[in-house]
């Protein structure tokens, strides 16, 4: 295992560039290529699939550089070719990365659509002002309907038997399109936490941060069965489920069902799953499930995985204690990927409740609103500085104002702290940061120490306006089943908080609720809770 302190000392991006990449950034490549023709040798597998009804499908390297090159043909014979935009709104079945691969093989820009948007998400993100402007949408019979209503909708190919039979009228050899590292081969939009959904258009560059995570965070190694049960329709899944393994010439596992207890537990064992990564959320739903329903995968797993949110403490403690693997935290953003880990693959400390150290390769600071740099323990906004930071890539929204690019410096909008040792902590979004009787409250610690009641499945915490205190702490949790929510349970929960963390932070107002509002990416919508409150 290297050592985080000379991995970061020693990072060289020309170095990274020649060990990850066939091509070249500067004198041409091209995704396809590197994600899978270089690996199209023998019988290596690109992806393992399962699909609603229990079937389970490998399919090798080698069928996906055919079945791409015939995409491929088929968009070009569109008159669609590099730089123009090709989105899916697909589920996560085969079709979908011989629609992605293909895509990139002509050097044209694929634009993920997660399958749960309706006709509005799907009409703002391909056709109104600040849209891609999509040339064509691939779907399915399932989701085709939502594009009946909208307007000067792009043409539509439906994947099926007919898609099939297209692609076996195509020639299967299409040379790829080669491009260089400042050109754009996704394009992508924020989740809308705080607001209106962006576009991101990812350059071709990106998939040297993206290999850097895989080998250093995830610890991909050659022998792994690997599953990211995200979505490919956001950035963790697109990134680290489809681009990331495909990288690195590994297979990658797709599940085309819904995240349930049932299903990933037999897919990790049929699939002998040792490399895992999810969001926070499918493990919290694993932690329900208690012991005995996870003693079928107890020491199965070699490392796991977490990124969309931060994850609590309890959560950490429960993969050690019960599927007796480290669980790491990591930490990034749409607009710039992954930036802070608890490497799996670096020889460095673990805090627990750190967010981590910095991906080598990326410069970070805290920041206050002047953008002067903060001491330690000084709660801040996260910044990345640019120039500073080789692996940064974001040059702005797709024809929108970045007001997140000030000077030098990319300001995340997550408030965090760090330490003497140069560990990031958590504190909240900026949007979400807890004003209350003169002191700031981050809520990701109270609802870390709201986790640690046994009665608690998830828990989100907001501010709720207040004539004394300008703002309370109130807590909305979602109870395990078959747990009722009383005022008893509620008395526990704010001693459990009192004791644990301060007497200022605890919640003193609960609300037990059915679900939490979240966006479809998993991601709480606390904005959503607060305009309840």
């Amino acid at each position: 295992m290297r050592d985080y302190v000379e991995a970061s000392k020693s990072f060289s991006i020309t170095a990274l560039e020649k060990s990850v990449l066939q091509g070249s950034l500067s004198n041409g490549l091209n995704a396809c290529v590197e994600c899978c023709d270089r690996w199209a040798h023998d019988d290596a597998i690109a992806l393992a699939w399962y699909g609603t009804s229990g079937e389970h499908v490998t399919v090798t390297f080698v069928q996906m550089r055919e079945a791409s090159a015939r995409f491929a043909n088929y968009l070009t014979s569109q008159g669609i070719g590099a730089g123009d935009v090709v989105a899916g709104l697909l589920p996560r079945i085969p079709d979908l990365l011989t629609v992605i691969l293909g895509t990139w093989r002509i050097g044209a820009i694929y634009q993920p659509l997660f399958t749960a948007f309706g006709p509005a998400a799907v009409e703002s993100r391909v056709t109104a002002k600040g849209g891609s402007q999509a040339k064509l949408i691939v779907t399915d019979a399932t989701n085709r309907p939502k594009l009946d209503d909208i307007s000067d909708c792009p043409p539509t190919l439906l994947v099926g038997q007919d898609f099939a039979e297209l692609l076996a009228q195509q020639s299967a050899a299409f040379e790829p399109v080669m491009l260089n590292g400042v050109d754009p081969f996704i394009m992508l939009f924020t989740s809308g936490t705080t607001g209106k959904p962006k576009g991101v258009r990812y350059p071709l560059s990106l998939l040297l941060p993206v290999a850097a995570y895989m080998r250093d965070a995830v610890d991909l190694q050659e022998q792994d069965a690997y599953w990211n049960v995200a979505d490919p329709g956001w950035a963790y899944g697109m990134l680290y489920a489809v681009v990331g393994p495909l990288l690195l010439g590994h297979a990658t596992t797709l599940n085309e069902g819904g995240f349930t207890l049932e299903s990933t537990l037999r897919i990790m064992l049929d699939r002998k799953i040792t490399n895992l990564a999810a969001a926070p959320t499918a493990y919290r739903m694993l932690m329900s499930a208690g012991e005995e329903a996870m003693a079928p995968i107890a020491h199965q797993l070699r490392v796991a995985s977490s990124a969309g949110e931060p994850l609590n403490p309890e959560v950490i403690r429960w993969a050690e204690r019960v599927l007796h693997c480290p669980l790491c935290d990591h930490y990034g953003q749409t607009e710039i990927a992954m930036i802070i880990n608890n490497h799996h693959a670096l020889s460095h400390g673990i805090k627990l409740g750190a967010a981590g150290l910095p991906m080598p390769g990326f410069k970070l600071a805290i920041l206050d609103d002047d953008l002067a740099e903060q001491p330690a323990h000084t709660p801040g906004v996260l910044a990345v500085s640019i120039s500073q930071s080789p692996l940064y890539t974001f040059t702005g929204y797709f024809e929108a104002e970045t007001p997140s690019v000030r000077g030098d410096w990319y300001v995340t909008g997550d408030t965090m702290m760090q330490d003497e040792d140069g560990y990031f902590f958590f504190v909240g979004r900026n949007d979400d940061i807890i004003t209350s009787s003169g002191y700031r409250i981050g809520p990701f610690d109270v609802e870390s120490v709201v986790m640690e009641h046994p009665a608690v499945a998830e828990v989100a915490v907001i501010g709720k306006p207040d004539p004394v205190r300008t703002e309370i702490v109130k807590a909305v949790i979602v109870l395990k089943l078959g747990i009722e929510g009383t005022e008893a349970l509620k008395v526990e929960i704010q001693q459990l908080v009192r004791q644990r963390l301060s007497t200022h932070a605890y919640p003193r107002e609960i609300d037990f609720i059915a679900s939490l509002p979240k966006t479809p990416s998993g991601k709480i919508q606390r904005f959503i809770l607060r305009g309840n409150a």
